[in-house]
């Protein structure tokens, strides 16, 4: 194939082999001497914290070097082949390189936080995949356990857990969460039904003498009969609507790129899985209400969520163009989402008795002596700080839960909402 042919997004692919897999972690020299070694983008003072947390998890003992990078075992641990599978912030660790260093390897962008299928589609508010892996193992999550995310968002739970072999129920109240998160979990099931209607596909993208109909690609969408190749392509479309909507990019040109990238990193995951003989968790995804949970009392093993920062960020405006795509009637969706019904006083009060029910239900469906980990800021609000964070936790412990750790989670860059979050981890006393 010469380069006249190729596509945009293969082009950018073979630029991406040859820039290297691992452009954000080095490689270090494999000694015994480096017992504990830190990734590279570990920098901020909540990451050094879970870190610690994660190792004294897993029944680890160690002392912090003068460098802060390189950790020193205090004793051989038990199991290091378990922690080799498990670690999130650390590289190495007895000379030998974690599954997590193999992980994130796998990145087709230029985000250290994107590897694998996590980049697709542009979501605001995105967990750091590297905090979700941690948390599962502090909060004691072993293969086979069930971890429960109401606010699956952009599916960086499921995904984690699904590594670590971890089942997990992801619920979300917005039908776009819900299919990017089926899609960055099930497309692996289904690459070569995927690759099999590729070229069908591609041959209804954008208007030519052969293509007259501007809902062909649709309609061949339509017709794909296994539910998870079908995502698959209408989030592909998906991705493409963000990217003309919100870049002004052509839709042929951003469909074909985003395919292909697509398909290279369903293909990258199934991969990993392979070479590092992973187990994976199972997943279950699904439309449905945080306030009125479809699951038994008692039944789920851990929690790991951040609750929607509406009242700071419209999430039904800011995912309009594919809310409407995917035929959302946007008024009727915005009285089922939580903080964004309401003006004022009044929009603070409702969100307020949404959190309220959804606390309530976390605490229903987790085991007694279970942890459940809930990542929430003050946002500002009419030039007005709202104390969601001292909410929560008054609301919390009012019900049940004792919060054992809180954790300052400073957030840097020009565009983000929230300035600083906090990660608090509450026990559900027995």
């Amino acid at each position: 194939m010469n380069q006249e042919t190729k596509t945009k997004g293969e082009i950018m692919l073979e630029k991406a082999e040859k820039i290297g897999s691992f452009w954000a972690f080095k490689e270090e020299p494999l000694s015994k001497d480096k017992q504990l070694l830190l990734f590279d983008n570990v920098q901020f003072i909540y990451e050094l914290a879970l870190a610690q947390l994660e190792l004294k998890a897993l029944g680890v003992e160690f002392e912090v070097t003068n460098g802060l990078r390189e950790f020193r075992l205090l004793k051989d641990p038990e199991d290091v082949e378990t922690l080799k599978r498990k670690l999130a912030y650390f590289k190495l660790i007895k000379g030998e390189y974690t599954d997590y260093f193999y992980i994130v390897r796998k990145n087709r962008t230029r985000s250290v936080n994107q590897y694998l299928t996590h980049w697709i589609y542009p979501y605001k508010g995105k967990f750091h995949p590297q905090m979700i892996r941690a948390l599962l193992n502090i909060i004691g999550l072993n293969r086979g356990d069930t971890v429960l995310d109401p606010f699956i968002g952009s599916g960086t739970t499921a995904v984690e857990a699904q590594l670590l072999g971890i089942n997990c129920v992801g619920i979300d109240i917005s039908p776009l969460c819900v299919l990017q998160s089926k899609v960055k979990t099930e497309s692996i099931e289904v690459l070569p039904e995927i690759l099999e209607w590729k070229d069908e596909i591609l041959s209804k993208v954008g208007v030519n003498l052969f293509n007259l109909d501007d809902k062909a690609l649709d309609k061949v969408i339509d017709t794909i009969p296994n539910e998870k190749v079908r995502n698959f392509y209408l989030m592909a479309k998906l991705v493409a609507v963000s990217d003309n909507a919100r870049r002004k990019k052509d839709f042929t040109k951003a469909f074909r790129k985003n395919l292909d990238l697509m398909i290279a990193s369903v293909k990258d995951y199934i991969d990993i899985v392979e070479e590092l003989n992973l187990k994976l968790g199972k997943v279950n995804i699904k439309v449905g209400d945080s306030r009125n949970l479809s699951l038994d009392d008692n039944s789920i093993d851990g929690i790991v969520t951040s609750p929607p920062y509406s009242i700071a960020l419209d999430y039904v405006s800011n995912d309009a163009h594919a809310l409407k795509t995917l035929g959302y009637d946007l008024k009727e969706l915005r009285e089922e989402f939580i903080g964004v019904r309401g003006k004022g006083q009044r929009r603070i009060d409702l969100y307020n008795e949404d959190m309220k029910r959804s606390l309530e239900e976390m605490y229903r469906v987790l085991k007694p002596g279970k942890y459940a980990v809930i990542v929430i800021g003050n946002a500002t609000y009419q030039g007005k700080e709202i104390k969601t964070v001292e909410f929560i936790i008054d609301y919390a412990e009012r019900i049940g839960f004792k919060l054992v750790k809180n954790i300052d989670k400073i957030i840097f860059g020009l565009y983000n909402v929230m300035q600083k979050e906090n990660i608090l981890i509450f026990r559900k006393e027995v």
